[in-house]
């Protein structure tokens, strides 16, 4: 029996698509043939001013000065600018609709549900434009937000963003020493937060935390409370801060700053693998850009859609969930567990809202499926046409279960990327055919490529190293506090000098499609999450019986799950007590995405002979692979220690 593919657009649905006008549009404008997506993504990728200026022109990309040349030092990666002569403003292109209909629908766990319109959403914003004039915030100032997914979070990062300052996020259940491992790198004048926040059906309180982290921010100047919990708020904890109706002003217009394409707007996090999270600075222009893109082109966005996606606003799904104003779409945005009271929340509320596209991650479609839900039985889900799913590989089962028991008429979407390029690298295509366990396609203006070891390009169903070949507007400016991007470099370059190296080892499908296969790195990936080991083990070796540790990331069930290896000081042992309070001490100062599934008593941590860790030699020997280079550890029978371990099996 031939292979058939999950779903099928129909033939309707494809010519009406934003993909298939946009295609006619551009192919009219350059006078090419772009009959189909290969025609079109070949040409995106080799033709990139065309494409570029095709993007910018099909969006409405409002900003003042000459759009030529598109790209400066297009070959250099790093060193591409693009749209050197433009000057634009991040907020005034996701304020431009200031009309009644709705901007934000936000509901949290306590089910209270509040909308705001377009043009509420402007005079919120202008309010607190005033409010940063008067403090004095502009270009070259951070504005941080320790805050849940809420509109006062939407609004302070386009205030930001409007006097041209730059915005950096942490959601709230970030332990004290999570926030000032990023925050206090960037230096913010301006810290905003709630008073608390709901999850699994509990109220927990953020301002204890935010006092904390005030008096580890000394560059804070000014401090602004957002009520959640409850409308009189306590700031006897916070003396000086500021209740955000207090702090606003009375204006109702914004003086936008228009400033250069690749100003910074926002700074996002990596995982923190060898020591504190690197500070990534993306620019506007490019993030702007990029998410237009996806959003209208590899997800169909149109005005009036409703867009939802489950996200804290630690990660970049929120920054990107945001941009969908620029499309004039009325975002939902959901704070609280996916999981409260039980694993249908989501479904409930894109039944109620009437949701179009339906934005989560692979951990969740394994969860519901693990429970048995069948959301297309017990809800009226006809109104979602897009399921995008990102986070982790999107296993096989997981396009069956969708079509099965979520939507047979959406078109389910795996999308990849990251907080490193703010955008995706492959992802959907409502004009292509889903098939089981592919994500549809390499995404327009990206010249995707899979790499050997040694540098060269596999063919379709070679396992290798995902690349980028040719540069975008997204990438990132650069890290902070990196003057000589050296840091920059080494991150994404090394490996394969002038090619984006992004870390997932992945294949190119018959199809064209792309299925990844893990991260090829130690970066832990439990429900899509990315976590850094060195943050764990700061908080593990706070415990005064642990004398060293290593953790890893395990395969289990679909997904990956944490496992903490602890090497104890003489005479300690370790006993169900002592790794609870290990979590415990985890949990707190981190999230409770860090907590480890497994904490296992080894005798020994295997090192190289500089004395660094080997995390990925022991991924290997739990997963039974072979580790080749023995020889380069200081002692290598330490490996052996971690071959079968009973504890691994269930």
């Amino acid at each position: 029996m031939t292979e058939q593919p999950l779903w099928q657009p129909p033939v309707e649905q494809v010519a009406a698509s934003n993909m298939t006008r946009f295609a006619s549009t551009a192919a009219s404008r350059w006078s090419r043939g772009l009959d189909d997506y290969a025609a079109l993504h070949q040409w995106s990728v080799r033709e990139p001013g065309e494409f570029w200026t095709s993007i910018w022109e099909w969006a409405g990309v409002i900003a003042t000065g000459n759009v030529e040349p598109v790209v400066e030092n297009a070959s250099q990666m790093p060193g591409a600018r693009w749209f050197p002569h433009v000057r634009l403003n991040f907020a005034r292109n996701l304020l431009r609709r200031r009309d009644e209909a709705p901007a934000l629908i936000f509901r949290a766990e306590d089910q209270a549900r509040r909308t705001v319109s377009h043009a509420e959403l402007y005079a919120q914003v202008a309010g607190l434009v005033g409010a940063l004039h008067q403090a004095g915030i502009g270009p070259g100032d951070r504005v941080c937000g320790f805050m849940p997914n809420m509109p006062e979070t939407v609004s302070a990062m386009l205030a930001t963003a409007a006097v041209g300052a730059t915005w950096s996020s942490c959601s709230p259940d970030f332990g004290v020493q999570g926030v000032l491992d990023r925050f206090g790198q960037i230096t913010p004048r301006v810290l905003f937060s709630a008073d608390g926040y709901w999850y699994n059906g509990k109220a927990h309180d953020s301002l204890g935390k935010l006092s904390e982290i005030r008096n580890g921010l000394p560059s804070l100047e000014h401090t602004v409370v957002v009520p959640l919990l409850s409308q009189d708020v306590d700031l006897s904890q916070n003396s000086g801060a500021t209740l955000m109706s207090d702090f606003v002003t009375v204006d109702t217009e914004i003086d936008f700053v228009d400033l250069p394409f690749d100003h910074p707007l926002y700074i996002m996090y990596s995982s923190g693998t060898t020591g504190v999270p690197k500070c990534i600075v993306h620019g506007a222009g490019g993030s702007l850009l990029q998410h237009l893109k996806e959003q209208q082109l590899h997800v169909g966005l149109c005005r009036d859609d409703r867009l939802f996606y489950f996200t804290t606003c630690g990660w970049m799904m929120w920054n990107w969930l945001v941009s969908g104003l620029a499309s004039g779409a009325t975002l939902a945005l959901y704070d609280g567990s996916p999981f409260y009271p039980d694993g249908n929340v989501v479904f409930d509320f894109a039944e109620q809202e009437q949701i179009h596209i339906l934005g989560t991650s692979a951990k969740f479609i394994d969860a519901i499926a693990k429970a048995g839900l069948r959301p297309r039985d017990t809800h009226d889900l006809s109104s979602v046409r897009t399921v995008l799913s990102t986070g982790s590989p999107l296993m096989a089962e997981g396009f069956d279960y969708v079509y099965d028991a979520v939507s047979e008429t959406a078109c389910l979407s795996s999308i990849s990327g990251g907080t490193d390029i703010m955008a995706c690298f492959v992802g959907g295509n409502p004009n292509l055919a889903v098939w089981r366990g592919e994500i549809q396609c390499s995404m327009l203006g990206m010249q995707i490529e899979v790499r050997g070891d040694d540098g060269s390009v596999l063919g379709p169903g070679e396992k290798g190293e995902l690349t980028c070949a040719n540069a975008f507007p997204s990438m990132p400016i650069g890290f902070w506090n990196d003057p000589q991007d050296l840091r920059y470099r080494a991150a994404y370059f090394e490996k394969f000098p002038g090619v984006w190296c992004h870390g997932d080892y992945v294949a190119i499908t018959e199809h064209s499609g792309v299925v990844v296969y893990g991260r090829s790195d130690a970066v832990l990936n439990p429900g899509g999450v990315r976590i850094g080991t060195a943050e764990i083990y700061r908080q593990a070796e706070r415990v005064p019986e642990v004398l060293e540790s290593l953790v890893v990331g395990q395969q289990w069930e679909g997904d990956v799950r944490i496992v903490l290896f602890v090497r104890m000081h003489p005479g300690e042992v370790l006993d169900d007590v002592l790794r609870n309070r290990i979590r415990s001490e985890i949990r707190k100062n981190t999230t409770p995405r860090h907590v480890p599934a497994k904490v296992i008593q080894v005798g020994d941590i295997p090192r190289t002979k500089s004395g660094k860790i080997v995390e990925l030699a022991v991924r290997k020997m739990i997963h039974g692979e072979t580790v080749s280079n023995r020889e380069a550890l200081a002692n290598p029978e330490a490996l052996d220690l971690y071959v079968d371990l009973p504890e691994l099996s269930s």
